[in-house]
C-alpha cells in the first residue's frame, strides 16, 4: 500500500506500508525529485551488474528526506506549505515515508528506532525554518480517504 498525502495539488509526503510487495523494481518517486525512492525484490540468483554512480551537478533547492521505521510507533502531523495542519498518520515498523513538500512533525508513540536519509550538506539552522504545530489531542488520524496509488 502507498499513500499520497496533498495539499492543492502539492505531493506533501508518500507513505510506503510495510505490507507493499511487488517483483522487480518499483519507483514511487517522478525523476525530477530530489530524492529518490525505490522498492526492489528480487528472486535468489539474480544478479545486479557491478558499477558506480558518476559525477552529475545537480541543484537541490528543498530538502526532501526518508524516514525508515525499524521499530515503534511514531505519528507524522502534515502541514502545507503556509504551516497550516492537514492531518496526521501513524507509522509503524517497517514502513518508510518520503517527505517532500510542505511541512512536518512528529510525536513518538512507541520507543522509536529509525533511519533517516536525506540530502547534505546539512546547514544547520539555515537548512529549516521552525513554528508551532498541533497538540497532540488536535491530532486528527488520516483514513481511508488518503489517495491510494496503483491498487496496492
Amino acid at each position: 500500500m502507498i499513500r499520497e498525502i496533498k495539499s492543492e495539488n502539492i505531493l506533501i509526503a508518500m507513505i510506503v506500508s510495510h505490507k507493499f510487495q511487488a517483483p522487480g523494481i518499483h519507483f514511487f518517486t517522478l525523476g525530477d525529485f530530489s530524492q529518490q525512492l525505490a522498492y526492489m525484490r528480487h528472486p535468489v540468483g539474480k544478479i545486479i551488474p557491478p558499477h558506480v554512480h558518476n559525477p552529475v551537478k545537480r541543484e537541490v533547492q528543498y530538502t526532501q528526506e526518508v524516514l525508515l521505521i525499524k521499530k515503534g510507533k511514531l505519528r507524522v502531523d502534515f502541514y502545507n506549505e503556509s504551516q497550516q495542519y492537514l492531518e496526521s498518520y501513524i507509522l509503524e515498523a517497517g514502513d518508510v515515508i518520503l517527505l517532500i513538500a510542505g511541512g512536518h512533525g512528529f510525536e513518538v508513540l512507541e520507543e522509536i528506532e529509525m533511519f533517516e536519509v536525506k540530502q547534505g550538506p546539512y546547514v544547520g539552522d539555515l537548512d529549516k525554518t521552525r513554528f508551532v504545530g498541533i497538540q497532540t489531542e488536535q491530532a486528527q488520524l488520516a483514513d481511508d480517504r488518503l489517495l491510494l496509488v496503483n491498487n496496492q
